[in-house]
Parts: structure tokens; C-alpha cells; sequence
């Protein structure tokens, strides 16, 4: 696995990762919702953040990771590829340049908050909203520093 960052012609893959993942993962979202979200992921998160791919041997993608300087913004995996390391992989690899990593997580998202409780972060608070004030509570997360560092 490579990872490198992204260029324009991933994007539609990167949609393809996206949309695949959310519909395995986030099942407190309804299809009407997952459908607006789509445009917003593709015109204005995507455009954002600074992303970074994990990739094939033939330069496909496998998943991905988008960040604001520390802030981890989004993280997905192929959905048939979870539990492979890829999203270990692509958090070790942001952490050799950015340290502490954060991340907000969607409460009704076990498995992503398992994952990153499992990576390190610890809950530093709560929020009863997304950040679009929609009712889905968010997890705030960080990564503490390692001890002696």
C-alpha cells in the first residue's frame, strides 16, 4: 500500500469510497439524507481539506483521509477493505507530521468510535449536534501525546 496525496482525477473514486462507506457504517442516516450529502462532499468538504489516498500496487484507491492542519475532517475505507489497517495506515502516517491529531466522530457510529478509541484518541466532549445542527450527536477526540515526548 502507497499512500500519497490526492490529485483530481481520485475524486470520483474517492465519492464511490465515501458513499460505499457511510451507507455500511452510518445507519442512524436516512438514503434522502445520504443523497444531499453527496454534493456537499464532492463541492465543498472534498475542495477543503487536505487529503491524502491510501493506494493499490496499480494506484487505485482504498481509502481515504481528509485534514484541517490537526483536525482529522474525514476517514474512509472501502467498505469490503475495513479492518485491513488501511485507515491505521493512513493515521500513522499523518501522525509522522502532525501531532496531536483530533477528530469529531458521529456518536451513532460505534464502529468508527471504536476504531479510534482503539487507535488511542480519548473523548475530550460532547456535542448533542452535528456541526450543521442536525441531531446527530458528535464525540470529540484526541490523541494524546506519548509519554516522555
Amino acid at each position: 500500500m502507497l499512500i500519497r496525496q490526492r490529485i483530481a482525477a481520485d475524486n470520483p473514486r474517492l465519492l464511490d469510497i465515501w458513499l460505499g462507506a457511510v451507507r455500511a457504517t452510518h445507519h442512524f442516516l436516512e438514503a434522502s439524507d445520504i443523497d444531499g450529502l453527496l454534493p456537499q462532499v464532492r463541492d465543498l468538504y472534498l475542495p477543503a481539506v487536505e487529503v491524502w489516498v491510501a493506494t493499490d500496487a496499480d494506484d487505485r484507491p482504498l481509502g481515504f483521509i481528509g485534514l484541517n492542519e490537526t483536525h482529522v475532517e474525514m476517514l474512509f475505507i472501502e467498505p469490503d477493505l475495513r479492518g485491513r489497517g488501511i485507515g491505521r495506515a493512513l493515521l500513522d502516517f499523518m501522525r509522522e507530521s502532525r501531532d496531536p491529531l483530533s477528530v469529531d466522530v458521529n456518536e451513532q457510529n460505534p464502529q468508527a468510535v471504536g476504531f479510534y478509541l482503539h487507535y488511542g484518541f480519548v473523548q475530550t466532549g460532547r456535542s448533542p449536534i452535528d456541526g450543521e445542527g442536525r441531531p446527530f450527536p458528535l464525540l470529540h477526540m484526541s490523541l494524546p501525546k506519548p509519554q516522555g515526548v
